[in-house]
């Protein structure tokens, strides 16, 4: 798109954001509300809590929380892939509405020690959520391990191999290969069949490896790598390609666990997240392809209804003066004491963004 034809304003269906940490506590009680502020109303909200959703009762009592919350918003619900998780369970799930299962490799994420070393002994439970017509979500990292020569930057590469033999095993189960950050993963998922897909975060497609060595509310996992792989993941989202669509990772921390000595790995962009894809798109001269990016893409993979006008839209304002907020104070109705509320710092902090909502 030439920059002489770029619109005041863009009004647009709500997005659909497939990849989100909305925590627990008064973290959740947060950022929750603030989903629609970022221009999202459909979420897949991740299962990593403490305890992890690994029953069909945890999941759907945990979206009823956020239902509280976000009364407008449609949540679509996970469970963790754990050894409980059979094809049994599996069934109960599909029946009780829950969309998608999630995949942790061990030691890869925050909250991912329950998660998993072999994936060949899931293999029932994945025929069942084949059956089912549910989703396989993957963090698609192995774990680190200097003797097999697996370290963060190589992680997601290294794993591609499963997601091939998963693909496989079973062809008719909805994959996603979740927060791609290297071209070897966008050329993997391309080389598959249509039942795979990725999603590709905000900030993915700003940043490289320089941007989170020392900035730690850069710091995610998996991390971004090098500017070889930025530009295969802007490239493939400028080509519209329909199996790659918005999964934003936003997972929020207390700005003291980001600044510690080990800081925490999250990335938090849920109330600026359509304006940031917006100001990305704008610069790749392709904001023809944002609503599919935000949202077509997404909802046809997963099976959701097309949005019509019934649904209602949001109107992006191009204003090159609006930042993106310092921090935001996390909401603690516990915390009676008096001591200085935590706060979670917005990916881009004081940075100014070409769009707003």
């Amino acid at each position: 798109m030439a920059s002489t034809n770029i619109p005041e304003t863009i009004t647009l269906p709500w997005a659909s954001d497939f990849h989100c940490h909305l925590r627990q506590g008064a973290m959740m009680d947060t950022v929750t509300p603030m989903v629609e502020q970022g221009g999202v109303r459909t979420v897949l909200a991740m299962p990593n809590l403490t305890p992890p959703l690994t029953k069909t009762h945890m999941a759907v009592e945990y979206g009823q929380k956020l239902q509280k919350l976000a009364p407008n918003v449609h949540f679509i619900l996970t469970l963790y892939l754990n050894p409980d998780l059979t094809p049994e369970e599996i069934k109960k799930a599909a029946e009780a509405g829950i969309t998608a299962v999630k995949v942790y490799p061990s030691g890869v994420t925050t909250n991912s020690d329950w998660g998993v070393l072999d994936f060949k002994i899931y293999y029932p439970t994945f025929a069942a959520m084949q059956e089912h017509n549910m989703v396989l979500c993957l963090h698609g990292e192995c774990p680190s391990d200097a003797d097999k020569g697996i370290c963060i930057l190589n992680a997601e590469e290294r794993f591609l191999a499963t997601l091939c033999e998963l693909h496989e095993a079973f062809p008719k189960l909805r994959i996603v290969l979740e927060h791609a950050t290297t071209k070897a993963a966008v050329d993997c998922v391309k080389s598959l069949g249509d039942t795979v897909a990725c999603t590709i975060t905000a900030h993915h497609l700003f940043i490289t490896v320089d941007d989170w060595a020392g900035q730690p509310h850069h710091f995610c996992k998996p991390v971004a790598k090098f500017p070889s792989d930025r530009d295969a993941l802007q490239q493939v989202v400028k080509s519209g390609h329909p199996r790659f669509f918005l999964g934003s990772d936003s997972a929020p921390h207390p700005r003291q666990a980001k600044q510690g000595e080990k800081p925490a790995a999250g990335v938090f962009t849920t109330p600026v997240l359509v304006p940031l894809v917006a100001t990305l798109f704008e610069k790749l001269s392709c904001l023809d392809k944002l609503e599919g990016f935000i949202s077509t893409n997404g909802r046809t993979f997963y099976q959701l209804p097309s949005l019509g006008p019934e649904d209602g839209t949001i109107t992006l304002t191009r204003s090159a003066g609006w930042s993106v907020p310092a921090s935001y104070e996390v909401q603690d109705s516990a915390n009676t004491s008096g001591s200085k509320p935590d706060t979670v710092v917005p990916f881009m902090a004081n940075s100014k963004l070409t769009w707003s909502l």
